[in-house]
């Protein structure tokens, strides 16, 4: 299994890939001068450092943490660990819907009020505690979007055509199976965040040539992340209205 380097060495290629110097990302993040060198001399960030680079490197705070070897805060984690179940059914239901029903969709997402959490934020189990390596990586990613390995084997079935079995997956979390250019690609369409990204981070090459982008994926890979911070009875509500659309 190949190891990723730290997240020192990690941080350069993004802050690079963004265009940013140290003072550019300094000021962008709004760190200051000496705490990020510190970083960038190898002291392990903390998360609410973490928190305040990824606006400036274009990702979310959870990935970030991901990428930086650093467990999830609770405040980042998704909110209720039930809204796994339905994710993969909301995705379907949401990838055959028109443009304008997928906007409604997701505005329906960002009006639910923000509950508090009733449950605990599950451990990691022991099948999901992936080699940090850059399958690992993106496996990470993965539960950032309360994907378990049968959903993530569901939803990548929906949104790139590609269907492995849930235990394949876990391979390429364990470095047992290669992270190619094109399941690079898989991952970019079913994290939303852009295939060049990636590919600094795992050290993958892209492809020589892509598919054109699927504007349905891409608005279901956003409703993934914003049905975060739902509770169960909430995703369950968008379900039901999706389904309900489909029927229009």
């Amino acid at each position: 299994m190949t190891e990723l380097p730290g997240f020192d060495v990690l941080l350069t290629r993004l802050a690079r890939h963004r265009q940013l110097d140290l003072a550019d990302l300094s000021t962008s993040a709004g760190v200051p001068e000496p705490e990020l060198r510190a970083v960038f001399d190898g002291t392990v960030p903390s998360p609410p450092l973490l928190e305040r680079l990824a606006p400036a490197l274009h990702m979310h705070a959870a990935d970030l943490c991901a990428i930086a070897g650093v467990a999830v805060p609770d405040a980042l984690a998704p909110l209720d660990p039930r809204v796994g179940v339905v994710v993969p059914g909301l995705v379907r239901d949401a990838m055959g819907l028109p443009p304008g029903h997928r906007c409604r969709l997701r505005q329906l997402v960002r009006s639910l009020p923000q509950e508090d959490r009733a449950l605990p934020v599950p451990a990691v189990r022991t099948y999901a505690q992936f080699d940090r390596g850059p399958g690992g990586v993106l496996l990470r990613m993965i539960g950032n979007r309360n994907l378990s390995l049968t959903g993530t084997a569901q939803t990548f079935l929906r949104l790139t055509g590609r269907y492995w079995a849930a235990s394949t997956y876990a391979g390429v979390g364990n470095g047992r199976k290669e992270l190619t250019p094109d399941l690079l690609v898989d991952f970019a369409t079913v994290l939303g965040v852009p295939a060049d990204t990636l590919s600094v981070v795992t050290g993958v090459g892209l492809p020589g040539s892509t598919p054109p982008p699927n504007p349905a994926a891409a608005d279901a890979a956003e409703l993934l992340w914003d049905v975060r911070r739902l509770t169960d009875d909430q995703a369950r509500q968008v379900g039901d209205t999706a389904r309900a659309m489909l029927l229009d």
